[in-house]
């Protein structure tokens, strides 16, 4: 992985200013500065709404949806989900600090201790098997999609606080980049090749989204109450270029969503919005 990450780079630099051997904050505020000087009319914050922010008649179609969305059911049944204590009484926000406000923008993080990215739904999960319950399937709209599309909405408005301290955290936000930029499949994409390279740009009918910001609103629902999660996203894209996707919650995946949150950080949460 390291090596195609390098030889993608050549004399040191990846497309989008981001460098082989920047530190995370360097990539973050160089891939600012690219998306600055690419579109300087749009501003960072803007992209917390992904393609939205290149296409005025399209944004203002999701404000007009968003007053009424259409999933909003299905939010309510994650809220009944996160309300309902365990057999031993005790219920999800007992695991989390603040009852769950406003921490979903600190995962996913590095666990010393454990040596391995943690996300958000691994989170949910050891509070669910610490109170004696199973754990559920990542990925699974219908339970972990279900649940986060409410547990997230409590951390919306916060900023994203992505942390990497540390030799092996860097080592696992470097795997994760390399993933990003590496390409893949029969048709030789990489992530970045649509969200940086290709941002703003038509790929077929849809309009290629940018990195930054895209980690702030999942789940997101599409056509109505289709509830998608980050990790579900990933294996679509890998499966639209004819790649063999990781597992959700692989380590692979954990490590890309490691780096693509943190390139994220200080734009503000939005979660369960409405996207084609």
């Amino acid at each position: 992985m390291k090596k195609t990450l390098l030889a993608l780079v050549g004399a040191g630099l990846l497309f989008g200013g981001v460098a082989a051997n920047a530190t995370p904050e360097q990539d973050r505020l160089n891939l600012d500065k690219y998306f600055t000087n690419k579109y300087p009319d749009i501003k960072l914050d803007k992209y917390v709404y992904g393609a939205l922010a290149f296409d005025a008649d399209s944004m203002a179609q999701y404000d007009s949806i968003m007053d009424f969305p259409p999933f909003g059911t299905v939010v309510d049944q994650g809220q009944k989900m996160w309300d309902t204590p365990f057999k031993n009484g005790k219920t999800y926000a007992s695991c989390f600090p603040n009852s769950g406000k406003n921490v979903a923008g600190n995962y996913p993080y590095f666990d010393d201790k454990a040596g391995k990215v943690v996300t958000f739904e691994n989170a949910i999960n050891t509070c669910r098997t610490t109170n004696g319950e199973e754990a559920y399937k990542l990925g699974d709209p219908a339970t972990m999609g279900k649940l986060t599309s409410y547990a997230r909405t409590l951390s919306d408005g916060m900023l994203m606080n992505i942390k990497v301290n540390g030799a092996a955290a860097q080592a696992a936000y470097e795997k994760g980049k390399a993933q990003f930029y590496s390409r893949h499949g029969q048709l030789g994409f990489s992530c970045a090749s649509c969200h940086v390279y290709n941002a703003g740009n038509h790929l077929r009918s849809e309009l290629l989204s940018p990195i930054i910001g895209q980690a702030t609103h999942w789940p997101v629902f599409r056509g109505g109450e289709n509830l998608v999660t980050l990790q579900n996203r990933y294996v679509g894209c890998h499966k639209m270029i004819r790649a063999v996707p990781f597992a959700i919650g692989s380590e692979e995946y954990n490590d890309l969503e490691y780096f693509h949150s943190y390139i994220s950080n200080g734009l503000p949460m939005k979660a369960s919005v409405f996207r084609k």
